[in-house]
């Protein structure tokens, strides 16, 4: 009997084993950089690599500089391993890992400088109490000049050997460091000292990835705890933008054009959230499509909206001619496009025309049916368990029958016999089937 009650735990078991297995995210990758510093002088080399817990296939490196316009993003940049041989200023930016279904790894901001003295500082966080060493290099010579060391704009140290050491990081030595020596200053560097990891998303109002000038979009840091420890960022033309602190949740009440750049949420401990693509666009004509992921199946509509610049009046009643990749996919004559089931074929750079002008390009991600296979996975579970249910009442039957007939005492009893315990629940069970 022990082995009959073992089926539905067997069967229980592997279904759980099933669900974990096929319905859980995919791999995490992280970005990591060698050597781990922030900054680099021109025509020095560093490698970048996607680092996967399964496969870096599926990943691939994007990155955010200054001399791409008018998004920012080099889509180009499309490798999940990368080795800058001789770096150049145009090389400066943010660098992160991106999946195919819209996932995003940490981020990596690069200095590549054209002066003389640079600070070497990790990039990558740092945890508490790690020993971290900062040095004030001049060009390719050891560091030997005597340098001044600044966080946050104040003098914190001055020293000799050109190097300071923390013997043991904490919080309070997370900040924005430079150095200067004899020989010139170098460019600020944050730091990071990681104490512990939670997850978090950065979400947009609308969701869309260009803006006219003067439109309003709201950015918020989604945290299933709370969003205390977590700050926006912002990476524009002009470098990352140290002083755009303005908590979890910030609303670009009139857009510029310079408020056009990749931000993301960061929490005290170096994490970061997803990215998302701002373009503000100083033309007349923008494509509204979602700057978040979308997923396989559902329904989605481009629009090529055109705005008066007299009555500052939009709309999106032109003929309009849509593009993916640099292809003329579509021609509407009502402005706008949609995909009724959008896949993953779908994904990729997105443009319109119209008589009116010509839009930026944005990219559109697709991310696999989660949910769809989830409902598939619950429907198994039921479906087995009843199955296993089933099984073990009929096991117990036929164990039970084969006893009575071993005992020659299968048969209706009268009603003038005194029924024995077990047997009352026998016959009703006989009787059900």
């Amino acid at each position: 009997m022990e082995r009959t009650y073992l089926l539905p735990l067997l069967l229980t078991t592997l279904v759980y084993s099933s669900l974990g297995h096929r319905g859980g995210r995919s791999p995490s990758a992280s970005l990591s950089i060698s050597p781990d510093r922030s900054q680099f002088l021109e025509y020095m080399s560093f490698s970048l690599s996607c680092e996967a817990q399964g496969s870096s296939t599926g990943w691939r490196l994007k990155r955010y500089t200054a001399t791409v316009k008018p998004s920012g993003v080099d889509w180009g940049f499309n490798q999940s391993n990368y080795v800058i041989k001789t770096a150049k200023t145009s090389d400066s930016g943010v660098y992160w890992c991106e999946s195919g279904s819209g996932e995003h790894s940490n981020a990596v901001n690069i200095t590549v400088h054209g002066g003389a003295v640079i600070l070497e500082s990790p990039a990558l966080p740092v945890t508490e109490d790690d020993s971290v060493t900062l040095h004030c290099k001049y060009q390719a010579t050891p560091s030997e000049l005597t340098a001044d060391f600044y966080k946050d704009g104040s003098l914190i140290r001055t020293e000799t050997t050109g190097q300071m050491t923390i013997p043991a990081v904490s919080k309070s030595d997370e900040g924005l460091y430079k150095c200067n020596n004899s020989e010139g200053e170098s460019p600020e560097s944050w730091m990071t000292v990681m104490t512990g990891w939670s997850s978090a998303s950065l979400s947009i109002s609308p969701d869309r990835s260009q803006f006219l000038e003067y439109k309003s979009v709201s950015l918020s840091c989604e945290v299933q705890v709370s969003s205390a420890r977590w700050r926006l960022k912002r990476y524009t033309v002009t470098g990352v933008d140290w002083g755009f602190n303005h908590g979890s949740k910030y609303v670009i009440k009139t857009a510029k054009t310079s408020d056009s750049g990749v931000y993301w949420c960061e929490s005290r401990s170096g994490q970061c959230s997803n990215a998302v693509n701002i373009t503000v666009h100083g033309g007349a004509v923008i494509l509204e499509s979602p700057a978040l992921p979308v997923t396989e199946g559902d329904s989605v509509t481009l629009r090529c909206r055109h705005e008066d610049k007299k009555t500052k009046d939009t709309s999106s009643n032109f003929t309009a001619d849509f593009y993916k990749d640099g292809s003329l996919i579509r021609t509407e004559t009502t402005g706008q496009m949609t995909i009724p089931a959008v896949s993953k074929s779908d994904e990729g750079l997105y443009k319109c025309s119209n008589s009116e002008g010509e839009s930026p390009e944005s990219w559109m991600t697709v991310t696999g049916p989660g949910p769809v296979r989830s409902k598939s996975l619950s429907r198994l579970l039921c479906s087995l368990l009843v199955v296993s249910l089933y099984l073990l009442v009929t096991i117990v039957l036929l164990v039970k029958c084969r006893r009575r007939r071993a005992q020659g005492e299968i048969r209706v009893p009268r009603k003038t016999r005194q029924d024995q315990p077990g047997d009352s629940l026998y016959l009703s069970t006989i009787k059900m089937i």
